[in-house]
């Protein structure tokens, strides 16, 4: 280990790619990782996942030279659930494996691609405890929490989306950015009740609670709905980035609030803007008319006037 060598390992940048499975993490580091190489970044992705057998990108460091998912379900009888479960425990058990990876790649920006199982991240305490490793080896880490953003178009799945961002922001302990991603699907589901900066910012809830009480199966749960809104909001924690991988722009605001998160914008491993790190310093990055813009591209207006939508409401 570093620490046993006296050795204290230059400073390492990264993000850890987490969320639901699905919500695309793979397709996330596969673009960021083109995205930052046209920018001149040297990037290492990193697999993380057991699971995850079909890599489309180049990986410098795959978890399954360790263990796999198969191998742990064929050999211990576990179902996929409890086998990726032990897998990461495994992981921990074994950081020297990783380490000894990790110490082959210096100078790079680092992109870890993470299992999807929820309850890593919400209560079991192994990718935790490997995230704290990592920062004792002097990495500095941002999480970018991947949802679907279709899940916007159901007020009652968005509610349970703030829920499950929240309770990771609060067990994961790393500087957090949340992202809608599939930007381009957005509607795909069905439409918006509002614009898209309430999603995003996490505005006053209780628009929503008002949807979902029209619903008779919501409506008896209405007083819970109520409070698992205060606690989201008494917090004030989530919000989210919208992202498509596609778009350039989108990529650019992603990295820009990573950047700021992780500390990468006040070093001096890239020439820097000095507005952009002025903006960063005083927090004065308003996200409110690139959100405008990406409404504009991706979610269809009603053509009605303001009168009109709060009758239909």
């Amino acid at each position: 280990m570093s620490s046993q060598t006296g050795v204290t390992p230059s400073l390492r940048f990264g993000q850890v790619v987490i969320g639901p499975p699905g919500s695309g993490k793979t397709t996330y580091c596969q673009g960021m990782q083109e995205f930052l190489t046209r920018m001149g970044r040297k990037v290492v992705v990193v697999n993380m996942d057991p699971a995850n057998e079909h890599l489309p990108y180049s990986c410098a460091v795959d978890i399954s030279e360790l263990v796999t998912l198969d191998d742990v379900m064929e050999g211990l009888k576990l179902g996929p659930n409890g086998g990726l479960l032990y897998c990461m425990e495994y992981v921990e058990a074994n950081l020297d494996w990783l380490e000894n990876k990790l110490k082959q790649h210096s100078d790079c920006y680092f992109l870890f691609d993470c299992p999807g199982q929820v309850e890593l991240y919400t209560h079991q305490s192994s990718v935790k405890n490997i995230f704290s490793q990592l920062a004792k080896w002097n990495f500095r880490l941002t999480a970018v929490h991947l949802v679907d953003s279709h899940y916007c178009a159901d007020p009652a799945k968005f509610i349970s989306v703030l829920c499950t961002s929240l309770s990771t922001m609060l067990h994961v302990e790393l500087p957090h950015v949340n992202i809608l991603s599939k930007m381009d699907l957005i509607e795909q589901y069905g439409k918006l009740a509002f614009n898209l900066d309430f999603y995003t910012e996490v505005m006053d809830l209780t628009y929503l609670l008002d949807h979902l009480a029209a619903d008779p199966f919501f409506k008896k749960f209405h007083r819970l709905n109520v409070k698992l809104a205060e606690v989201i909001q008494d917090y004030s924690l989530v919000s989210f980035v919208p992202l498509n991988v596609q778009d350039r722009e989108s990529m650019i605001q992603v990295l820009r609030a990573v950047d700021k998160a992780n500390g990468y914008c006040f070093g001096d491993l890239e020439e820097r803007n000095l507005q952009a790190m002025m903006s960063a310093a005083v927090g004065a990055d308003f996200q409110f008319d690139s959100t405008l813009g990406v409404q504009e591209r991706y979610v269809e207006t009603s053509g009605k006037t303001v009168e009109e939508e709060m009758l239909d409401l």
